[in-house]
């Protein structure tokens, strides 16, 4: 007779398959988002430092807007560290950030001409790791962790 028992399949945070993520493991996974997005944005920022000389592609308001979502995501990797700490505060202004952030992108990406596309492709990378940071801190586990007691 084959041997028929199971043991559970444990995840790297020793939990088993199937169960719900921890707190920690869902502040780790939105601290790396954020990093991510803060290092699609640095490349982006370095890719318009790399085309200034291309003043058709490169003018104002693409250095502006490159420098502007670089401080966002700047910020944003921030409030993930300091969320990931346990400072209620800094969760707060994730969960509103992540919302507007990708709302405000997906209008950037939808106006035409108004960059380049490799700017725009960035962007919307951006914009889905932002999406996935808004469900994961709206979410019910870290809802429910940082509620006010």
């Amino acid at each position: 007779m084959p041997n028929t028992t199971t043991y559970p399949t444990t995840i790297r945070d020793g939990r088993t398959a199937g169960s719900p993520p921890t707190v920690p493991s869902l502040l780790r996974r939105v601290t790396l988002l954020t990093g991510a997005y803060l290092a699609v944005n640095l490349a982006a920022l370095a890719a318009i430092v790399g085309h200034r000389a291309d003043h058709l592609a490169v003018g104002a308001s693409v250095w502006t807007h490159g420098i502007v979502v670089a401080g966002t995501a700047l910020i944003s990797f921030s409030a993930s560290i300091l969320a990931a700490r346990g400072n209620h505060g800094a969760f707060i202004r994730l969960r509103i950030a992540s919302v507007v952030l990708v709302a405000a992108i997906v209008v950037i990406v939808a106006l035409p001409g108004s960059f380049p596309l490799w700017m725009k492709l960035a962007e919307g990378f951006g914009a889905l790791l932002m999406a996935v940071v808004a469900a994961t801190v709206n979410g019910s586990t870290l809802r429910a962790h940082f509620a006010r007691r």
